[in-house]
């Protein structure tokens, strides 16, 4: 993994206090999707805290950020922007676990008190400034040292199934809608967007690419046969063996394309079928 140091930089160090931080190395993550706010939060711990702060890695969206979480441990600092490309960092949220500290970073205040309902200790409007990223960290290192040394209490905690979407805000035009995710046939890609189409054959855009989708609709319905599709079960009409182990499908609502599940994905796709996964 590329790790990002920062180095010490005498002629614009504003540094935290050498009794702010303890000795360990502060381990954090930036999920943030706009390489200018990442540049400048770079630079401005650069300047704060060159020798105390750790980058493992920038992620740049919802899919990258639960991929990383689930193959890594915990880091000991999160830096979040709530709004990115394929979703909001509160749909992350209710898909993983995330057991440390987050500074969020956005150009928006409306989300102040969802921020702090998750594990958030601080909120900083972008564009960051110098002193409120210093008052963060400040606040980070006293809870630091405060709750550093208490062991987490497990016992009894059972974290809660995924809440998956339950409906989407259809915008087009002038027009805004809902659409209930019961309603959905399948969701598909064209021509750099995404769409979802209804049972009854009523086609509405969406504003999150099919990764995303995938993420956020409850697996035991929605299946992603290929690059391009990412169908309801009870949208499959009709299904035949293929050629080399691969399914091809038929769907209702009709779709333009044929539809054939791949040989590595066909057994997975059974077992969907089974209601195995």
């Amino acid at each position: 993994m590329n790790r990002i140091m920062f180095k010490q930089n005498e002629s614009n160090a504003v540094s935290l206090n050498n009794d702010l931080f303890a000795e360990k190395r502060i381990r954090a993550i930036i999920i943030e999707d706009e390489a200018p706010a990442y540049n400048r939060l770079c630079k401005l711990l650069d300047q704060v805290a060159p020798e105390q702060i750790e980058i493992l890695d920038r992620l740049e969206s919802i899919t990258a950020a639960r991929k990383w979480f689930a193959e890594n441990p915990c880091p000991d600092l999160l830096f979040m922007d709530i709004h990115l490309a394929d979703g909001s960092c509160f749909d992350l949220l209710k898909y993983i676990v995330i057991d440390c500290p987050i500074i969020f970073t956005t150009a928006y205040d409306q989300y102040t008190l969802e921020a702090f309902k998750t594990y958030g200790i601080d909120y900083l409007l972008k564009p960051v400034k110098k002193e409120d990223l210093l008052r963060a960290l400040r606040k980070f290192n006293r809870f630091e040292r405060i709750f550093g040394s208490v062991e987490p209490i497990n016992e009894g905690i059972t974290h809660p199934n995924p809440e998956y979407k339950k409906r989407f805000i259809i915008r087009y035009g002038e027009h805004i809608k809902t659409l209930d995710v019961g309603d959905i046939a399948y969701c598909f890609s064209t021509n750099k967007s995404t769409c979802a189409r209804t049972f009854t054959g009523q086609t509405y855009p969406l504003d999150y690419n099919l990764d995303a989708l995938e993420e956020m609709l409850d697996p035991v319905n929605f299946f992603r046969v290929n690059r391009q599709y990412l169908t309801h079960i009870r949208a499959i009409d009709e299904m035949k063996t293929y050629s080399k182990g691969r399914v091809f499908v038929s769907l209702n609502p009709p779709c333009e394309e044929s539809l054939i599940v791949s040989s590595e994905k066909s057994a997975k796709f059974k077992r969907w079928l089974g209601g195995e996964l």
